[in-house]
């Protein structure tokens, strides 16, 4: 190896190291010690010897390099990432997205993995659902790219199209689908009355759902509603903490969440309901599925552990991790998952989701056929609410 080489690879290589320290193994800090951490280390220094000395073709050092760190931070979970210079600056600089959205929130599985797909949004009109898989954006593969980088891929001006390729279930065939962005609009909360149960249907937990939901849940009180049922399946946009604000509306005392960081013992602080919440009492079930995720988590969370909900539907997707940006040399960063919220009782969310208390699957819907005119989950809600009732 030549010494313009070795020293390319110090240079490249010196993230790695910040990357451990800063909690690149986090996701076995359990079982690390320091003296495994730099065992680690000694493999990875091992490994890019040897491909450097034998590899049959020339090696581009920094290219290899970024994927080794990209194959770091995809370890750890979906939403951490590795940020190339540019990305970094765009962070640092708090440089809004587009305006153009399609509506999906992702997630990783190999490829990136649609959690959902927000009410009345291109993505959701082209009938795009939850655990479609994304192997492609405009013919660029996504095995490589981070939630980080996709999320910002498929934001653009208003009018111009971007194409997805979507596998679903076990389909060997992709489907090419082609959006067209648009800003995004449409309510944050639905309602209607259903006799004498209100329905309220959160479409996102973007700024503003709290007004919303504390309003139209006192309009269907008003109109009669005994009792609430609130959807959340499919629901995965918005700040984290605005779906604990929305727990507020419901939860007049006690443990809204807990958030936790990272230490021995755990550094745990308490979220608590506050003089003023809990305006709306009317007894509720909270209907949910795999694609309730991140914001809509806590906010189930709050409701089912403090006795406010019963959980009707599918466990969601586990979710509620908190990132910062953590500069590396070079320009570089990582997009880090620091702190995590847990359930009022303690009980973690993040990569396990939350069981509902009555199981129920949504049906299954094959690429390009209409989505089913049966609703099994918020039949069996409405079954639940008349035996309550009647008891």
């Amino acid at each position: 190896m030549t010494f313009k080489t070795r020293m390319s690879v110090l240079v490249l290589s010196t993230p790695v190291l910040a990357f451990v320290l800063v909690g690149g193994l986090m996701g076995k800090e359990q079982q690390s010690s320091g003296q495994q951490t730099y065992q680690h280390l000694r493999v990875f220094d091992d490994v890019v010897d040897l491909v450097l000395n034998n590899y049959v073709g020339e090696v581009q050092v920094d290219k290899v390099m970024d994927g080794a760190m990209r194959g770091l931070a995809d370890g750890l979970d979906p939403d951490s990432a590795f940020l190339n210079p540019g990305q970094v600056k765009a962070v640092e600089a708090g440089e809004a997205a587009p305006d153009g959205d399609v509506g999906i929130e992702l997630t990783r599985r190999y490829y990136l993995y649609i959690i959902a797909a927000r009410d009345g949004s291109p993505a959701q009109k082209a009938g795009l659902r939850t655990a479609d898989t994304i192997r492609a954006i405009d013919g660029k593969p996504t095995r490589d790219m981070s939630v980080f980088e996709g999320t910002r891929v498929l934001r653009g001006k208003p009018g111009t199209k971007v194409t997805l390729t979507i596998i679903r279930g076990n389909a060997a065939d992709p489907h090419e689908v082609v959006l067209v962005r648009d800003k995004v609009a449409g309510p944050l909360v639905t309602s209607r009355l259903m006799g004498s149960t209100g329905y309220l249907r959160i479409v996102s937990f973007r700024n503003g759902v709290v007004d919303e939901l504390r309003k139209q849940a006192g309009d269907l009180a008003k109109g009669g509603a005994k009792n609430l049922i609130v959807d959340v399946r499919r629901t995965a946009e918005g700040p984290l903490e605005n779906g604990i604000a929305a727990a507020r509306v419901f939860i007049k005392s006690g443990t809204l969440a807990i958030k936790a960081g990272r230490g021995k013992p755990e550094p745990r602080e308490p979220v608590s309901a506050r003089a003023g919440d809990g305006t709306v009492d009317l007894p509720a079930a909270v209907l949910v599925t795999t694609g309730t995720s991140g914001p809509g988590e806590l906010f189930v969370a709050a409701m089912n552990d403090n006795d406010r909900a019963e959980l009707v539907g599918e466990r969601t997707l586990g979710r509620a991790g908190i990132q910062k940006l953590v500069k590396l040399p070079e320009g570089r960063g990582l997009w880090l998952t620091y702190a995590r919220y847990l359930t009022p009782k303690g009980n973690p969310i993040q990569g396990r989701g939350l069981e509902p208390d009555i199981a129920v699957d949504e049906p299954d819907v094959e690429f390009g056929a209409p989505a089913s005119e049966k609703d099994p989950i918020l039949d069996a809600a409405l079954e639940r609410v008349k035996l309550k009732v009647a008891a």
